[in-house]
């Protein structure tokens, strides 16, 4: 049960006009049917995750919700505090971190949301919002955000390319017997033509997205069929670059080997195809959302991210919290409390 800190907390600063808005479809986005704001909102909280919520309650919708960009307007807490209060925000059941895919075809982008409720709200609450939410994105325009990777995602039209023919020759006249050599061998290095899969691409695109995960072109070859799979499962190019650089340590010792366990140990659910109904009135399916653990940023579905963190979060954060003292153990130490003070009262 929650037990209410009475400890007096720093007031929330203000919002600065010069705090950032996230690009168009990102960023913060409240849900309805909030209470209204009192001086009482939160206060079933610890000091730090106070003064978070509290600013983060004020900030506008599209504001820039980056563990970064609100570290710069708290000046009190660094990046990990920030981090962790997200994570308890999460937990207490005032935010859900979420990846929606918006547009169709080559044009399907990821767009990153945090949801926000003044109201904590249960984990059932949020499994049914995040479904309706899904459900009305399908009869809404489709968002044209920025992308979140550089663009370097143009050639995603290439793989159409695999089947194209091969130049025919110039219908020109035989050249004589005696000079067959000269006209063919300059041909030879252009037989094999520039045509990689969009997971080759991806791969690629690593090493300049950050330099510590610079593939060769082999080590790209040996990647491709465990990337596919990502992008069989639903996922775009932009998510799968997204997904492999996302917190990165100080150094990468071997970036193959690296890349290749994220591949593995990432790799995104397989949502059913069924259960997308085309809009009556797009004829597209409904965009797919998936809620990003607010601590590792590991995508599901929302009912298998309860309170918002992944199944090793969750454990993580469960075992965080202080142990009950065996009944046993406390009788032990003060018994053990008691013969010292007999003994020190002995002549």
């Amino acid at each position: 049960m929650a037990t209410e800190h009475f400890s007096s907390a720093l007031p929330a600063p203000a919002v600065s006009a010069a705090h950032p808005m996230a690009k168009p479809g990102y960023g913060k986005r409240s849900t309805p049917g909030q209470q209204a704001r009192t001086r009482d909102d939160f206060s079933l909280l610890p000091t730090r995750e106070r003064y978070v919520a509290g600013f983060v309650d004020h900030l506008p919708d599209g504001a820039s919700m980056s563990v970064k960009q609100l570290a710069k307007q708290l000046p009190l807490y660094g990046q990990q505090a920030i981090s962790t209060a997200l994570k308890a925000l999460s937990v207490a059941g005032h935010l859900r971190r979420v990846r929606c895919a918006v547009g169709a075809g080559d044009e399907t982008r990821w767009v990153f949301r945090t949801f926000w409720s003044r109201t904590a709200r249960d984990n059932e609450w949020w499994n049914t919002y995040l479904a309706t939410e899904t459900a009305a994105r399908s009869a809404a325009p489709a968002e044209r955000p920025a992308a979140s990777v550089p663009p370097a995602q143009a050639p995603a039209a290439v793989p159409q390319q695999r089947t194209a023919p091969e130049p025919t020759p110039d219908p020109a006249p035989v050249p004589a017997p005696e000079e067959p050599a000269p006209a063919t061998t300059p041909t030879a290095p252009t037989a094999r033509p520039a045509a990689f899969s969009p997971a080759y691409l991806a791969l690629a695109e690593l090493g300049r997205k950050d330099i510590r995960l610079a593939l060769s072109a082999d080590d790209c070859a040996a990647l491709e069929p465990h990337a596919a799979e990502w992008l069989a499962r639903g996922v775009t190019t932009d998510y799968l670059i997204a997904a492999l650089t996302a917190g990165l340590p100080g150094q990468v010792d071997c970036p193959p080997r690296f890349v290749r366990r994220r591949l593995t140990d990432k790799i995104p659910p397989q949502l059913p195809t069924a259960t997308a109904n085309p809009s009556p009135s797009t004829g597209t399916p409904a965009p797919r959302l998936l809620v990003e653990c607010t601590d590792c940023g590991r995508p599901g579905p929302p009912e298998a991210l309860p309170d918002g963190l992944c199944r090793p979060c969750h454990t993580a954060h469960s075992a965080d919290g202080p142990p009950s003292p065996d009944p046993t153990e406390i009788a032990a130490v003060k018994a053990h409390m008691a013969n010292l003070r007999d003994l020190l009262k002995a002549p």
